[in-house]
């Protein structure tokens, strides 16, 4: 009877004392994971697409601001692999958005676990044009738009560091756009692309260029 009070009385102190401390643990995380450390990111990365007609080596270099939109630019070429991929090589510039990061950052929706809600804060819309280089053709001959979906997953619980993509979309050819409708498997085409990429939070102070300092 002795022990089962003492436990009673001990029981809540030590509930009180766990709550408290995850309480702190919980105030001490930023919920920016670092991302607000700079305003421009730098990604490079590397990876593979898959293609209806052959896989596709690629490399790809993205500057983002304050995380919500950048400009992407992503090389492919089937002869890293070996492949007869159809087209053997292409060439897309486009443009991101990113937009949850900021309204979830500032309403204080973040989770408090980082990979999660890095993760979530990185799924973006991605517009771009597409050069391409048919077998035997000029490089850009074939010319196209790309509209995709991408997310990424970090490896570690901070937004500098290596990170895991995946992207799909869709690539309609120029002419297919123009006329309209989808002749051939070239005039629209699904993709999906794995990347391994390294992001680096960058303060080059481009939110607030235009200020002087106080005289």
């Amino acid at each position: 009877m002795v022990c089962k009070a003492a436990i009673a009385r001990i029981a809540p102190s030590a509930l009180a004392l766990r709550v408290g401390i995850a309480s702190a643990q919980t105030a001490t995380v930023d919920p920016s994971y670092g991302r607000i450390e700079g305003d421009i990111e730098v990604a490079f990365g590397a990876g593979a697409v898959i293609a209806p007609r052959g896989p596709r080596a690629e490399g790809e270099l993205r500057f983002r601001y304050l995380e919500t939109a950048g400009l992407l630019a992503t090389y492919e070429d089937a002869g890293a692999f070996g492949a007869a991929a159809e087209p053997p090589r292409a060439l897309i510039l486009g443009l991101e958005l990113r937009p949850l990061f900021l309204f979830r950052w500032l309403e204080g929706h973040e989770t408090g676990r980082a990979r999660f809600d890095l993760a979530v804060d990185s799924i973006g819309f991605e517009m771009s044009a597409v050069w391409q280089q048919p077998s035997g053709a000029g490089f850009g001959s074939q010319r196209g738009f790309e509209a995709a979906l991408a997310v990424e997953v970090p490896v570690l619980e901070r937004a500098s560091g290596p990170w895991i993509g995946l992207r799909g979309g869709l690539r309609w050819r120029e002419s297919a756009l123009e006329s309209g409708a989808v002749v051939g498997a070239d005039d629209r085409q699904a993709i999906v692309s794995f990347t391994l990429a390294w992001h680096q939070v960058l303060a080059v102070h481009v939110v607030d260029w235009g200020d002087r300092a106080a005289q």
